[in-house]
């Protein structure tokens, strides 16, 4: 099935006469007729559901239709982006190890990977991502674990050369995690370009509403964890926890999603809830309609932008003489996302200025929705980053991140126009 498909028909299998919509199974617990049954679960002998802080049939069911949109092995929802951000890297670092990100990434995930597991003993070290090869790989050390980059940058809108960090990543034999939420599977799918890892804020266009919080990580099933047994005990060597088990022995292509749901789900308990899982269900039904339109409005905003005398500059990568241009169209010929970064001429003051003249947009803590929103980096999402963290991240003070929606993109030009009127 293409992808439009999946979109529709992939994760949940109806019966005959079950439900035709994916089901909300709300409901902590899960029966079985003897202890022994319960016994298998708990010890990772056999399928099926006991708790909903490790899994619940409408997630698992969600998250499958995910994993076949991105052509993983295996699937698990969170909690929220961050979340599987956080679990996507914690899955196979502890203290004393390290690993490597853009940083160029969300002002969110910089804090959670900067200041917050630093203070695990995790260091990560951030990365000009435009940087050539030979330059990168320096920053590589014995106990580097993981690369980490997003397809489309959030808020700075550039683009992540796949091949480049896939090379370097498994050059030093570590596997490559990218965070594909602004340009969801509809526009690229990463494991085609050698990523083994893919996170997802499903928060976004996923669910496309702004009515459900969530996450979601998706195992290519590409990276051999047995041939780098010693930099991923984890996975390669027993859990105690589990009797001895070695996932990557025992579970094969599906090891690094069983071990974030059967040790980091059951100790840490990110789950997403199953009537957020359902919304985001209805979301995706509908994702690959929605991105074409998306980024037809942001193509037509960015070269009004472009052209209007009061805006300093403007950063799409759909736009043609865009730097990010020729990278988007190799990695995402179909679209990249309705997100674009601009500033108005005056500075940040200016800019500011500006926002809260508009009538239609909404400025919210919030991007890749229905409605058209932005905000202010500097003064919003980044707002605890120094002004040399800010820079490093590319994060200019005047700059305004616009996250395009689907309405009439004439009515949305009009409001953006007599703004800066």
């Amino acid at each position: 099935m293409r992808i439009e498909t999946k979109a529709i028909h992939e994760g949940w299998k109806p019966g005959k006469g079950e439900a035709r919509q994916v089901p909300i199974s709300q409901s902590t617990t899960f029966k079985y007729d003897t202890s022994e049954e319960m016994g298998k679960l708990f010890d990772l002998e056999a399928e099926g559901y006991f708790y909903t802080r490790l899994q619940n049939p409408t997630n698992d069911a969600v998250a499958a239709k995910i994993c076949a949109m991105e052509g993983g092995v295996a699937a698990m929802l969170t909690s929220s982006g961050q979340a599987a951000n956080f679990y996507a890297i914690f899955n196979i670092c502890e203290t004393g190890d390290h690993f490597i990100a853009s940083s160029s990434i969300y002002g969110g995930t910089y804090n959670l990977f900067g200041t917050t597991m630093k203070k695990m003993g995790i260091e990560c070290t951030f990365v000009d991502q435009t940087l050539p090869e030979e330059e990168l790989a320096k920053y590589f050390k014995p106990n580097t674990k993981a690369v980490f980059g997003e397809t489309i940058t959030n808020p700075t809108v550039t683009v992540f050369d796949f091949e480049k960090f896939a090379r370097l990543a498994h050059s030093h034999g570590v596997p490559l995690i990218v965070d594909n939420t602004f340009a969801t599977p509809v526009n690229c799918r990463p494991f085609e370009w050698g990523a083994d890892i893919v996170t997802h804020s499903t928060t976004k266009y996923m669910d496309g509403h702004g009515v459900g919080v969530g996450g979601c990580i998706v195992d290519s099933g590409n990276f051999d964890w047995m041939a780098h047994a010693d930099k991923f005990p984890g996975l390669t060597t027993p859990d105690e926890s589990y009797h001895g088990i070695t996932y990557a022995e025992r579970f094969g292509k599906g090891a690094y999603i069983t071990k974030a749901t059967a040790q980091l789900m059951r100790d840490f308990g990110s789950i997403q809830s199953p009537q957020n899982a359902f919304y985001l269900n209805l979301g995706l039904e509908s994702l690959h309609l929605r991105m074409e339109r998306h980024c037809s409005n942001a193509l037509a905003v960015a070269k009004f932008l472009k052209n209007h005398e009061k805006v300093a500059w403007v950063h799409f990568a759909g736009l043609e003489g865009d730097e990010y241009y020729d990278l988007a169209k190799k990695y995402m010929p179909n679209g990249t996302c309705g997100v674009l970064a601009f500033g108005v001429k005056g500075g940040r003051e200016a800019s500011i200025k500006f926002m809260d003249k508009l009538k239609l947009a909404s400025i919210v803590t919030h991007v890749a929705d229905a409605k058209t929103c932005l905000l202010h980096p500097a003064s919003h999402t980044h707002r605890q980053m120094s002004e040399e963290q800010l820079l490093e991240a590319g994060v200019n003070p005047d700059l305004i991140r616009l996250s395009v929606g689907i309405e009439n993109v004439d009515d949305l030009i009009e409001d953006l126009k007599q703004a800066l009127d």
